[in-house]
């Protein structure tokens, strides 16, 4: 599949367009549901950005409205007015024609030690808290040496003219709940839509790529790892989950607010969100640096920890080879090693995120205090309302917000990116053994094989059969025999076509392996290999691998016919007794006898039993070999053997020696020949076979 290398490479990079396109076909399908999240994300963009609005307005147009200078009327206006002392007071910026304003007519509310006085005229913009006098029963402002006569107000009349701004305020208030709760809702829709999409995308690229693991040639099996497919399939699809309903549509949230808090300042207050923006160009200088430095830094640690992966996998594996030779310290100390390697390295990440984050709040920290100093002067001499203040301390904060969420998006957008990689890497992998366009179903097999001047190497030309013919009989009974890495294996896989030969040809049933469909000849070949694997589920499940066509009925029957149904019917659950992984609470013996049920249960054409009798106790190899005796009938069997022992009632052997047949015949036409079967029969027998020819 991959270049463990390419893979490494793959974790620099944090943006890949063409990646991104990629996997934004994976999200097509489901455009109506992520267009619906966007719009849902304006709606939620939208609420945040009202909220400061609304409680500016409370500030400037309630709470601090007594301030505001009201204009009188002798007549009814049409606006909201006060009645006091039988004339009509309307506050200023209640009326939409500044124009017909006469100054003469204005008049103000101030304070003093507690009390409020109506003052005529317009306060000078500094002139927060002006004294009053008492002379006489009459009460004068000073302010500026000079004095005023105002008139003072009682309690009943001062909240007379604040009733507007308390209906103001609660108004204000539950328009501020109503949006509040309209932007839950509308959150709380928008987060379940995407993580359902997220999931729905995920499920199908979980499904594709395990769909193509299974369409793979065992060649790219024998070259990857079995932990590096397990992370894609794991690891790797839940950092696309992560980057499809973390990033990929919050990122047009971030946007919306950044875009919409920029309109709404300038519109607000022009200069005082220029002053704000002024620290932009220290942002993206800030993120620029540590966008090349934390690549590097996650490229490192990602490195790292897939370093510590491996040797963990390792010596997990090999744990019982560490402590037969007794080499936990030097083992030890090597993951030690490794180790603080992954430990340097992740400091190096935390040192460049540990940066950045203050940095931003450094950088926040100085918007603010530009906004204050600027802002507050401007608000101390009438110029900036105290709600407009607060409301742009509100949204400088809710600015910053996506900026500092920066750091963890782009760890996601780094993790994804690599991911996307492997997995692509992996999903184009093409299958080594394939169908031609319209292959042959070869029915029901009558089980003739044929090899034909066979050439076959797993790399390159590094031969491991060359130029072997034989041809097998239907129902005949074929054992191969010969060293480790003559080639036993190798012909078992190619006549289930698991690999592809270089040279020659493999017929079956006189047609060329490569024409025939390749799952129907699969599933009419039944293999009983040394190292049964068994799936985690129950013995049923296990014998007829979930196929539905097999009844529970046919599975107990060839239990008995191959002697597996006096072991499983002494087990708790019988028939339905939890098989651990591997099968790892039974026996070698009982395995193979499950393995052999199994064969017969798809009653196959061909049966090909490797090594089916090795590392097994005499009483189950007595029983195994019943069973094998009942299940060869009537069906053409291959049989590799090291034991000669089981193969001297085989219609023919074939003696293999370094990819080449040596030599061909019966039991006792090889012995006679005095060859390669006969010497490897004296290894195995030299006693016994003196003693009968004595």
């Amino acid at each position: 599949m991959s270049n463990p290398m390419r893979d490494e490479d793959a974790l620099g990079k944090a943006f890949d367009l063409r990646l991104m396109k990629r996997l934004l076909k994976y999200a097509k399908p489901f455009t109506k549901m992520i267009v619906i999240c966007v719009l849902l994300l304006l709606l939620i963009t939208g609420t945040e950005l009202l909220r400061p609005k609304l409680i500016q307005l409370a500030i400037d147009n309630h709470i601090s409205g007594v301030n505001i200078p009201m204009v009188v009327y002798n007549e009814k206006p049409d606006y909201t007015y006060v009645e006091f002392d039988g004339k009509y007071f309307v506050r200023e910026n209640a009326i939409k024609d500044k124009s017909t304003v006469d100054e003469k007519n204005i008049y103000q509310i101030i304070e003093y030690q507690n009390k409020y006085y109506l003052y005529k005229g317009r306060l000078d913009a500094d002139s927060e808290r002006i004294p009053v006098e008492n002379r006489d029963n009459k009460y004068f402002s000073i302010q500026n040496g000079s004095q005023q006569e105002v008139l003072p107000l009682t309690k009943e009349q001062y909240l007379s003219f604040r009733q507007q701004d308390i209906s103001g305020v609660v108004r204000i208030s539950l328009l501020l709940l109503t949006v509040i709760a309209i932007g839950f809702i509308f959150n709380y829709i928008q987060t379940l839509i995407l993580f359902y999409t997220g999931q729905k995308i995920i499920f199908n690229m979980r499904k594709e790529l395990f769909s193509h693991l299974q369409r793979l040639s065992l060649s790219f099996f024998d070259k990857n790892p079995v932990g590096r497919l397990v992370t894609r399939v794991t690891n790797d699809m839940e950092n696309l989950n992560e980057m499809y309903t973390g990033v990929l549509v919050n990122l047009f949230k971030d946007v919306f607010m950044l875009v919409g808090i920029i309109i709404v300042m300038l519109k607000m207050n022009f200069k005082l969100a220029l002053v704000s923006f002024t620290v932009i160009p220290l942002i993206v200088l800030a993120a620029a640096i540590f966008r090349v430095k934390a690549r590097e830094a996650y490229r490192q640690v990602r490195v790292k920890l897939a370093k510590i992966n491996a040797t963990l996998s390792e010596n997990i594996s090999g744990m019982r080879v560490i402590q037969i030779f007794k080499k936990e310290e030097f083992k030890y100390d090597e993951f030690e090693g490794i180790n603080a390697e992954h430990k340097a390295a992740s400091m190096n990440e935390l040192f460049v995120f540990a940066v950045f984050r203050p940095s931003m709040d450094l950088i926040y920290s100085l918007a603010l205090a530009l906004l204050i100093w600027y802002g507050g002067a401007k608000a101390l001499g009438g110029a900036l309302t105290l709600g407009v203040l607060f409301a742009f301390i509100n949204y400088i904060d809710n600015f910053f917000k996506p900026i500092m969420d920066l750091t963890e998006k782009f760890n996601i957008l780094q993790s994804a990116m690599a991911s996307s990689e492997r997995i692509f890497l992996l999903l184009d992998e093409e299958d080594g053994i394939k169908n031609i366009e319209n292959p042959i179903n070869p029915g029901k097999i009558k089980g003739e094989i044929e090899f034909k001047n066979v050439w076959f190497a797993y790399n390159a030309e590094n031969w491991v059969l060359r130029d072997v013919s034989f041809k097998i009989n239907p129902g005949e009974t074929i054992a191969f025999v010969g060293a480790t890495g003559a080639g036993k294996t190798s012909i078992i896989s190619l006549i289930s076509r698991l690999y592809d030969i270089q040279k020659g040809e493999i017929l079956i049933d006189g047609k060329n392996i490569k024409e025939l469909d390749k799952f129907e000849l699969r599933s009419q070949i039944g293999t009983v290999l040394q190292d049964v694997f068994l799936f985690t589920g129950d013995i049923t499940g296990n014998i007829r691998l979930n196929s539905e066509d097999i009844t529970e009925e046919k599975v107990k029957e060839v239990a008995r016919y191959v002697n597996a149904d006096k072991f499983i019917e002494k087990l708790p659950g019988g028939y339905h007794e939890e098989v651990k992984e591997r099968g790892a609470t039974l026996s070698a013996g009982q395995r193979q006898l499950l393995a052999f049920a199994r064969a017969l249960a798809f009653d196959p054409s061909v049966l090909v039993l490797d090594e089916a009798t090795s590392n097994i106790d005499t009483e189950t190899e007595i029983l195994i070999q019943d069973a094998i005796n009942k299940v060869i009938k009537n069906r053409t069997t291959i049989v590799i053997a090291h034991r000669l022992s089981t193969i001297q009632h085989a219609d023919k052997i074939i003696v293999l020696h370094k990819g080449k047949v040596r030599e061909v015949g019966n039991h006792q036409e090889l012995l006679d020949k005095k060859g390669m079967y006969y010497d490897l029969y004296l290894l195995q027998y030299k006693e016994s076979f003196h003693e009968t020819t004595a």
